[in-house]
């Protein structure tokens, strides 16, 4: 079995990216009997779920795990939905600024991630790692790789699954930033580390609620 984990490169200001600082010290290891395949993408419009693709086509990976900074949140939110909108607050790393514009014309509203989610966070938390269920991937270039990522595997005759995760501001950019929440890059990795397992180890998710009252 083989799982790409992909994350983006620095963008908004920010020196470094969290995703990527963390993604790519999986690469190359074996992880519940897969192989990881750790893979840089921009943050670009179009191009970002372009390399996702191209990876995909690369190492035809079983499972194909996006993971992307979302600073301000406290945990690792693991996300259930990628939504057909580009809104984006801030210009892209080429200067790309689409308001309310579709990710896929004519596509589907949205998509719900195929990886089990709740047993993610399970044992994201079970392993004292700070998790939960996120409804929400945002409108910028990270929802935009969750929601392309999901239409390109409902078209592929594999039954490839995938998912995205959001990870907090490193302590330096918190530092920097002031009062943001931050996590150590080292717990993002064994976060990491653990859904990569989970994810490939539960083909269904559990049956338990992760969902909020508003």
């Amino acid at each position: 079995m083989d799982v790409v984990v992909t994350g983006f490169d620095p963008f908004g200001g920010e020196p470094v990216n969290p995703a990527w600082e963390a993604v790519k010290q999986l690469d190359g290891l074996t992880i519940a009997g897969a192989r990881v395949h750790a893979v840089q993408i921009p943050t670009v419009r179009f191009k970002a779920i372009e390399k996702v693709q191209a990876a995909i086509k690369e190492y035809d990976p079983d499972v194909v795990l996006c993971v992307g900074q979302a600073g301000g949140r406290m945990d690792l939110t693991v996300e259930r939905v990628g939504i057909n909108c580009d809104d984006f607050r801030i210009g892209d790393n080429e200067g790309n600024q689409p308001i309310d514009e579709p990710i896929v014309a004519g596509g589907p509203a949205a998509y719900f991630a195929t990886l089990p989610v709740k047993n993610m966070v399970a044992a994201l938390v079970a392993h004292g790692i700070p998790a939960r269920v996120s409804n929400t991937a945002g409108t910028f270039v990270c929802n935009h790789v969750l929601y392309g990522l999901l239409d390109t595997l409902a078209h592929d005759s594999k039954k490839r699954r995938g998912g995205f995760i959001h990870v907090p501001y490193l302590p330096q950019q918190a530092a920097r930033l002031k009062d943001q929440p931050s996590m150590g890059l080292s717990t993002i990795v064994e976060g990491l580390k653990i859904a990569v397992e989970a994810a490939v180890a539960n083909p269904e998710d559990d049956k338990v609620t992760g969902g909020t009252i508003c």
